[in-house]
């Protein structure tokens, strides 16, 4: 993958205490860590974000990988920081939303990235609804773009386990009346299918 071959040296270089070097990595995988967060602990999502990305940073040096391996290490840090919130607050994961939702970056349009945020909050929304095996399959495999084998590394469940769960996330949310209600045909178009992502 391009982008994975183009961040390799950003992350190369943050392995050996470069700032600006974290700072790439941070930029490029950020809001795939807080939209996960989001669905896994709503609110306390971006405080979440901040301690995964301090034990990162504090633990880095001992990584050994390429940039998948690194994506796969840090939302094993980020679940395990989401389970330690989830534990220390005795709720469930609320539903995102409130002002605070991820944005694009700040070079685009700002109607454009109204828009974007708003399916976004409604787009975590409804996967948070999801029972949390399913929420955390779609996140990971869709969302944080993950290959089954280290989602199944993340989750410590089996990867037949993870491709059934992610499955039956993605099913569930495209019979959603809400994702329905999107999908209506429009002037003698057909609603398009849900793709499930490679290898589900």
């Amino acid at each position: 993958m391009s982008d994975d071959d183009d961040l390799l040296p950003a992350l190369r270089a943050a392995q050996h205490g470069d700032e600006q070097g974290f700072a790439t990595v941070w930029r490029a995988l950020q809001p795939a860590v807080l939209r996960y967060l989001r669905v896994v602990v709503g609110d306390a999502a971006e405080d979440v974000a901040s301690e995964t990305w301090l034990q990162a940073a504090r633990d880095l040096h001992r990584f050994s990988g390429d940039v998948p391996a690194f994506r796969g290490w840090l939302f094993r840090i980020a679940r395990h920081r989401g389970i330690d919130e989830r534990r220390r607050l005795g709720r469930r994961p609320e539903e995102p939303g409130g002002s605070d939702a991820d944005a694009g970056p700040p070079v685009r349009d700002a109607a454009a990235e109204v828009l974007e945020g708003s399916d976004t909050r409604w787009a975590l929304g409804l996967i948070a609804s999801l029972p949390t095996d399913q929420a955390e399959a779609v996140m990971l495999r869709v969302v944080a773009g993950l290959d089954v084998a280290t989602t199944a590394k993340v989750l410590g469940k089996r990867s037949g386990a993870v491709r059934i769960a992610t499955m039956r996330g993605l099913r569930r949310l495209a019979a959603h009346p809400q994702v329905q209600a999107r999908n209506l045909p429009v002037a003698g178009t057909s609603p398009v299918d849900p793709a499930l992502p490679e290898g589900v």
